[in-house]
Order: C-alpha cells, then sequence, then structure tokens
C-alpha cells in the first residue's frame, strides 16, 4: 500500500505517524544516518563552517568536516504499511541547542549518535533526554579506523541505565539504520507501559 491505496478489496490502512529524533554530538553521522534510510529525499539545512565560527565550533576530531547542520535534517521512513516514522537530526554544536525544545515536542523517542573516539560529545544528548524522560537507544557509530568497543563497556562509560539499549550500527547503512529505529520504538513501547503499570500500582 502507498498512502491512500491499498490492495484491491482491502480498506485503505492509515498509517500511524511516529517521531523520532536524531541526536549526538557535532560530526557524528547524524545528517548521514537520516539520508541513509529516508524513503524521501531528506531536507538538509547544512551550512558551509567558515573561519568566523572556528573559535566557537569545536572541529578537533573532524577536521574534514566542512558543513554542519544549523537547523534540523528531516526525513521518512515507512517500516510497515500502518507504521510510519519521521525523522529530525538536531544541530550538534552548542549554538544551536535551543532549537531542541521544539524539535523534541511530540517525540515517541530519540537516537543518540555515538562515536568511540570522542564518547564525550554524546554526554549532553544523552543527559537531555534523561531529564525529560524521553526513552532513547545509543548508537555507536563505526567508523573506519576507530577502535571497537563492546555494548556494555559504551554503556558503563556513558554510565546510563541498564534498560537503555546500546547498539553498534553504520549510520551509513539503510539496513542498520533501520535496526536501530526499530530499536528506539520498541524501546519507547516498553517505556510507556512500564510507565502506565506505575500509574496504575
Amino acid at each position: 500500500m502507498i498512502f491512500g491505496r491499498s490492495e484491491r478489496g482491502k480498506p485503505p490502512v492509515e498509517p500511524v505517524t511516529l517521531k523520532i529524533l536524531v541526536a549526538g554530538g557535532f560530526g557524528v553521522g547524524k545528517t548521514t544516518l537520516v539520508g541513509a534510510v529516508s524513503e524521501i529525499k531528506p531536507l538538509r539545512t547544512e551550512e558551509v563552517l567558515t573561519e568566523a565560527g572556528r573559535p566557537i565550533d569545536d572541529t578537533s576530531g573532524v577536521e574534514g568536516k566542512h558543513t554542519t547542520t544549523v537547523a534540523m535534517d528531516f526525513g521518512r521512513i515507512t517500516l510497515r504499511e500502518d507504521l510510519v516514522l519521521y525523522l529530525f537530526g538536531t544541530p550538534g554544536q552548542d549554538r544551536f541547542w535551543f532549537l531542541w525544545d521544539e524539535l523534541a515536542t511530540g517525540s515517541l523517542g530519540a537516537v543518540v549518535l555515538a562515536d568511540t573516539r570522542r564518547l564525550e560529545d554524546c554526554f549532553a544528548a544523552v543527559d537531555y533526554f534523561e531529564r525529560r524522560s524521553i526513552p532513547f537507544v545509543v548508537g555507536v557509530n563505526c567508523f573506519e579506523g576507530a577502535a571497537r568497543y563492546p555494548a556494555d563497556d559504551v554503556r558503563q562509560a556513558l554510565d546510563i541505565d541498564p534498560a537503555v539499549p546500546v547498539v553498534i550500527c553504520d549510520a551509513r547503512d539503510r539496513e542498520s539504520v533501520k535496526e536501530v529505529l526499530i530499536g528506539v520504538v520498541q524501546h519507547a513501547m516498553a517505556h510507556a507501559a512500564d510507565r502506565r503499570q506505575t500509574v496504575t500500582t
């Protein structure tokens, strides 16, 4: 089925749409992740890094990066005919953090992308979602030449709750990203069920 059309004899299915944030540090692969999985041409708000921004933007570890997201990335993926995810990639630099609250409104959950070479860059995103009780999954983006660590080691380094999934992924690979997004949906549903149970007991 493609939005509004269905197979002959079957009633049209109205898909459930869910909003997922993709967050993390500067240059961690958020724009790449959204682009790898989106079934539409992603909306990107990238600008070229300039000399004027050099004192503000920390490019250590990502010296080859020449552009930055200044508002958001946007993409869409249909997981099933009745389930569509809208992806919003957040800007990674501190000076654009005022946009986060707006982007987070109405979100089901989030992916926090992490780079093991600069793990501290995702601390702020982890803290943001923890403080707002927004369920999230940590996706460890595997960069070429970076050391590989077991998920449990990353969890310990980030000091996150044992219930938060940590998955190894490749932000360039559609199937890998799809698995991360399915993990977000499953984790968010489990999180919602736990909260409902807490309220009723």
